[in-house]
């Protein structure tokens, strides 16, 4: 992409054709690499457009091995009220009267039992009063927080030095998965494990560009290079100060 977060501030990646904007005319600052307060590896996210970006993860794969790269498991955990809705359904308990207990708990983010028992005095009551809900709701706060499921990180992506099962535990991908094997370990482990996590991202509006550049040349006769559209433009400021700004990014 054209450049976007930290990495926009390089100059190294603005000299290899990563990024498109001279961080040095814009006084752009870099620390990614230099900031002594990060503590995981850093990494440069790469963006492409969404409708080819399973190109990249192809071309990666026949590049460097199919046996040597790899997307990221993510594990979703047990939350408060899935929790209670999956011990309901081990206790073969009815539907309604496990929903009557799901629906007391909060929406709100990083809402735990414990916190709904305390902030809900319905659901406190409730727990206090009916045996059976009392034994549910226990039962629920043991395997609250544990793994419940597993998925594919929406970017990241790892390359071994050589087989990645000598690394790390592998799986092969479900059927959908860019690439044909994925991580039995989430990012934070596989970066422990002193392997760099790469985020390869699919990016829409790339895609738009892509489109608006085709559209343009179809009904306009010309190649627009957006690398070289005028920072200055005055029909483009006028525009946005009309507030006729949907769909920028």
């Amino acid at each position: 992409g054209p450049g976007r977060g930290s990495a926009a501030g390089s100059i190294v990646a603005y000299a290899l054709g990563i990024t498109d904007i001279d961080p040095l005319q814009y006084g752009l600052l870099f620390e990614r690499f230099l900031n002594p307060s990060r503590v995981t590896m850093p990494d440069i996210d790469t963006d492409f457009c969404i409708e080819r970006r399973g190109e990249v993860f192809q071309y990666l794969a026949e590049r460097y091995g199919h046996d040597r790269v790899a997307q990221i498991i993510t594990f979703g955990t047990m939350k408060a009220k899935l929790a209670v809705k999956d011990v309901g359904r081990v206790f073969d308990m009815p539907y309604k009267e496990v929903e009557r207990v799901a629906k007391q708990i909060p929406d709100d983010l990083g809402m735990t039992i414990e916190k709904a028992l305390k902030e809900n005095p319905d659901l406190k009551a409730m727990y206090d009063n009916e045996p059976l809900v009392r034994r549910l709701i226990d039962s629920a706060m043991k395997i609250e927080g544990m793994p419940r499921h597993h998925g594919l990180h929406a970017a990241a992506l790892v390359i071994a030095p050589d087989t990645i099962s000598n690394y790390l535990p592998v799986q092969k991908t479900d059927d959908g998965g860019l690439a044909d094997l994925a991580t039995q370990y989430a990012k934070e482990t596989v970066e422990e494990m002193g392997l760099l996590k790469m985020d390869l991202l699919g990016l829409r509006n790339l895609t738009v560009i892509r489109d608006a550049i085709a559209n343009i040349k179809a009904t306009r006769g010309f190649d627009l290079d957006i690398s070289s559209i005028p920072m200055d433009d005055k029909k483009t400021y006028e525009m946005l100060g009309r507030g006729e700004g949907s769909g920028v990014f």
